[in-house]
């Protein structure tokens, strides 16, 4: 990414949603050649996020989950009923919060709107 000056840091949430998409991909693509991926594909992806992290480019950041999960029953409160956000989505923005970042990745326009709800700049 452009201007980072140092590893991304992630929470082990996000590296356990990140493979268990890929897996469930190359489920799909097995079931239905129109969905999903390639197991090839998916083993490939699987292997660059392990190399990012063995070279540091990925750091994975300790969370209190306790501490997240009390953050996250705030904002299920706060805005689940008028926004309609998935629990994931929640605990990934709670994460955030927990661990004092200000800038906050996502391609997910509900995510994005709660995050910006809570303050957090979404550049993307």
């Amino acid at each position: 990414m452009v201007g980072l000056s140092g590893p991304l840091g992630v929470s082990s949430l996000l590296l356990l949603e990140f493979r268990q998409s890929v897996r469930l991909q190359i489920r799909l693509y097995l079931n239905d050649r129109t969905k999903g991926f390639l197991q090839t594909k998916g083993q490939q992806m699987l292997n660059d996020l392990q190399i990012d992290l063995n070279a540091g480019l990925l750091t994975t950041t300790p969370v209190d989950w306790s501490a997240v999960h009390q953050r996250a029953e705030a904002l299920s409160s706060a805005h689940t009923h008028s926004s309609g956000h998935r629990l994931v989505d929640i605990l990934h923005v709670a994460t955030a919060i927990h661990l004092g970042v200000t800038e906050f990745l996502t391609f997910d326009g509900n995510q994005k709107q709660l995050a910006e709800a809570e303050g957090l700049v979404v550049p993307l």
